[in-house]
């Protein structure tokens, strides 16, 4: 009788541990991002390139703070101007975590983009904004490690040419890691939802 009663016993407790444990499995569920999470991907780990302000910048100088890096150029017609503006809004959004967003716009045209228009063009946008330049055959070499493209299309004259180029930010946590690539149109609200849990996850 005794032995069948710790049976139960047993039993019983069997079944409350695997509820707990279940339980504990729901609770470690990754967060559901709107951008698409690339965590543990092996590109994109990071960089040395020149800000506008001709400091040499690396992705370690942000610890502690959401990077999302963008590629474009300053002469971009709409989706440049779209993006910057639209993560301007992200970091109002934020509110007094806004500080700890750091945006950066890396030019595809560094032929055009000299460092005083850079830094005209981020001052449309957020003073603590960084755009970053290197030689044409670096930016080459950082387009292939961060699967970015881009090309020179030809206008009417040599110097009003375009550049075609991909239309997205790769967004870094609280250490550095790369973890979401955000498509262009997503939207300033899906960005900072996204970057809210991202800062959650730090605290």
């Amino acid at each position: 009788m005794q032995k069948r009663i710790a049976m139960k016993w047993i039993a019983a407790c069997a079944v409350s541990m695997g509820a707990m444990a279940l339980l504990g499995a729901c609770s470690e569920q990754k967060p559901s991002f709107v951008s698409i999470d690339v965590t543990g991907a092996n590109y994109a780990k990071g960089f040395e390139l020149t800000d506008h302000n001709g400091q040499v910048r690396h992705l370690t100088d942000f610890p502690g703070k959401i990077v999302v890096m963008f590629f474009g150029y300053t002469q971009c017609p709409d989706v440049c101007p779209t993006s910057m503006a639209e993560l301007t809004e992200v970091k109002k959004a934020l509110g007094k975590d806004g500080d700890k967003l750091q945006g950066l716009f890396v030019t595809v045209d560094p032929a055009r983009d000299t460092p005083a228009m850079l830094k005209e063009y981020m001052g449309n946008f957020d003073p603590t904004f960084l755009a970053l330049y290197t030689t044409p055959e670096k930016l080459a070499e950082l387009a292939k490690d961060y699967k970015v493209y881009y090309k020179k299309v030809d206008g009417k004259t040599p110097t009003s040419y375009t550049m075609d180029h991909s239309a997205g930010s790769y967004v870094y946590d609280t250490q550095g890691q790369l973890r979401l690539f955000t498509r262009y149109g997503s939207g300033a609200p899906a960005l900072t939802a996204d970057i809210q849990l991202l800062l959650k996850e730090a605290r």
